[in-house]
C-alpha cells in the first residue's frame, strides 16, 4: 500500500493544527464561511493558524466564494498556501486566480453525485493543481459543500483518478475501518478527514493515532 498524503480538515485552533501535524498531517484545512457544515472559523483565526504552520505542511483555505475577485480577496485576508474551492466556478475565473495569486495552489472540489461529476472533473483538471472529491451536494436549497461524513460512489472516484493527470484527494466518510480499502481501490494521492477524527466537534488524538497507524 502506498501511503497517501493526509489532510486534516476543519481545524479550529492553533492547538488542533499542531496536534494534526504531530500525528502526520501533510496539510490542514481551514474552513471559511459556508452555507452549512462543520468547522467554520473566522478569517482572522485562519490567518493566525496559517502563520504557525511549518513550511513543509500545506494550509488550505476552504472558500465558498464563486467569483475570482471574491476568492482573491478572501485569500488575501488569510494568506494560506492553497485555496480549496468548494463550489463550482466558471472556467474563465481560474486564469484570473493564477494571474493575481502566483504561487498559490488551486484545488477544486468535485462533489461526486453521478457520471456528470466525472465529466466535470476532467474539464476542470486542466485549470487547477489538484482535484478533491467529496460527498456534498451543491444542488440543494441549502448547499452541502463538505463535511458530510458520507461516502460516495468510489467507482466514480476511481474513474476520475484514471482520467486525470493531476493529484486527486479523496474525502467523504473515510475512517480507520475503510481507509485501506479506499487506498487500494481508488489509489488517491491524498486522503482528507474531518468528522472521523473528531469527538464532540474536537480533534481526538486517540482517533488520529488509530487512523495513522492504519496507513503506516
Amino acid at each position: 500500500m502506498t501511503k497517501p498524503s493526509v489532510k486534516i480538515c476543519c481545524i479550529s485552533s492553533k492547538a488542533e493544527a499542531l496536534t494534526a501535524i504531530k500525528y502526520g498531517a501533510s496539510a490542514i484545512g481551514l474552513v471559511g464561511e459556508m452555507p452549512s457544515g462543520p468547522g467554520v472559523i473566522d478569517d482572522k483565526l485562519i490567518y493566525e493558524i496559517a502563520r504557525i504552520v511549518p513550511p513543509s505542511v500545506a494550509t488550505f483555505l476552504l472558500t465558498s466564494e464563486t467569483r475570482a475577485d471574491d476568492i482573491i480577496a478572501h485569500h488575501r485576508r488569510v494568506q494560506t498556501t492553497t485555496i480549496q474551492i468548494v463550489d463550482k466556478i466558471q472556467l474563465d475565473q481560474y486564469q484570473r486566480l493564477r494571474d493575481e495569486l502566483p504561487g498559490v495552489k488551486l484545488v477544486q472540489v468535485i462533489h461526486v453525485i453521478d457520471h456528470n461529476s466525472v465529466k466535470e472533473a476532467i474539464e476542470v483538471a486542466a485549470f487547477v493543481d489538484a482535484i478533491l472529491l467529496d460527498s456534498g451536494n451543491p444542488n440543494l436549497k441549502v448547499k452541502e459543500l463538505g463535511g458530510t461524513g458520507r461516502t460516495h460512489n468510489w467507482d466514480l472516484s476511481r474513474e476520475i483518478r484514471e482520467k486525470i493527470d493531476i493529484p486527486l484527494f479523496l474525502a467523504g466518510g473515510i475512517n480507520k475501518e475503510n481507509v485501506k480499502q479506499v487506498i487500494a481501490y481508488v489509489k488517491p494521492f491524498g486522503i482528507d478527514l474531518c468528522s472521523s477524527v473528531r469527538t464532540n466537534g474536537h480533534l481526538d488524538e486517540t482517533k488520529l493515532a488509530a487512523f495513522f497507524s492504519e496507513i503506516d
